[in-house]
C-alpha cells in the first residue's frame, strides 16, 4: 500500500495546506480590517473638510456684515461732514500718490 515516505509526504502536504488556508484567512481578515479603517478615515476627512467649509462660510458672512457696517458708518460720516470728508480723501490720495512715486523712483535706481 503506502510506504512511510508517502504517508509522511501526505501528512506534510496536509499540514502545508492547513497552514496556507490559515494564512489566507488571516490575510483576508487583515485586508477587511484595513478597508474598514480606510473607509473610517475617509469619512473623518470628509467631516473635517465639511467643517472647514462651514467655518469659511461663517467667516465670510461675518466679514461681509462688518464691511457693510463700515460702509454705512462711512456714508453717515460723509453726509454729516462733507467738507471734512473731502479734505481727508484728498490727503489720503496725495499720500498714496507720493508713496507710489517714491517707490517707482527707488526701483528705477536699481536698474541703471
Amino acid at each position: 500500500m503506502f510506504s512511510s515516505k508517502q504517508l509522511h509526504a501526505s501528512a506534510a502536504g496536509d499540514e502545508a495546506l492547513g497552514v496556507t488556508e490559515k494564512a489566507l484567512g488571516t490575510t483576508k481578515e487583515l485586508a477587511a480590517h484595513a478597508i474598514d479603517r480606510v473607509r473610517g478615515l475617509g469619512s473623518e476627512v470628509k467631516g473635517y473638510a465639511s467643517r472647514g467649509v462651514s467655518t469659511m462660510g461663517d467667516a465670510t458672512s461675518v466679514a461681509s456684515r462688518q464691511l457693510g457696517q463700515y460702509a454705512k458708518a462711512t456714508g453717515r460720516y460723509v453726509s454729516d461732514e462733507p467738507v471734512k470728508s473731502a479734505l481727508i480723501a484728498a490727503a489720503v490720495g496725495a499720500a498714496v500718490t507720493a508713496l507710489v512715486l517714491a517707490l517707482r523712483r527707488n526701483s528705477k535706481r536699481y536698474y541703471y
